[in-house]
């Protein structure tokens, strides 16, 4: 099975970041224009959060405030759940369904390295599956 490194090696290491002091607006913003889901939020070098659209949604939205207000420290998550290059990307996929996360920082010796989402996961997974059954399909035919 394919690991972590595998899906960054494919989609790339770009990561999208904003400070916990820029408002929520300004997130969402950024989200738009990079067409990305979430950000990780960095004081400087350090990692101190993930905002989403989900957090977006349910500590904005749902609760009737509004985003130029708030700033994203106060609707960030800030317990992110880190996964690294070597780990294996079903584990990544039980890490993301038990914890309820759809995006997963990547991490290689507390330097961040990469994002992933449930998406690539999800495809990655997919890819798999289909090279096992073309396998497959190529041993009973006889072709090597």
């Amino acid at each position: 099975m394919r690991c972590v490194k595998d899906i960054l090696q494919e989609k790339g290491t770009q990561v999208y970041a904003i400070s916990p002091d820029a408002t929520v607006y300004e997130a969402l913003q950024l989200m738009a224009d990079k067409n990305v889901g979430a950000l990780m939020v960095m004081e400087g070098d350090t990692a101190v959060g993930l905002i989403s659209e989900r957090d977006y949604a349910r500590k904005i939205v749902l609760k009737g405030r509004f985003s130029k207000d708030v700033p994203v420290r106060e609707i960030m998550t800030a317990d992110v759940i880190r996964v690294g290059p070597d780990d294996d990307v079903e584990y990544c996929m039980e890490l993301m369904t038990d914890k309820r996360v759809r995006h997963l920082p990547v991490f290689k010796n507390d330097q961040l390295i990469g994002i992933i989402s449930i998406g690539d996961i999800v495809n990655t997974i997919i890819k798999h599956k289909e090279e096992i059954i073309e396998q497959l399909e190529n041993y009973i035919k006889g072709k090597r």
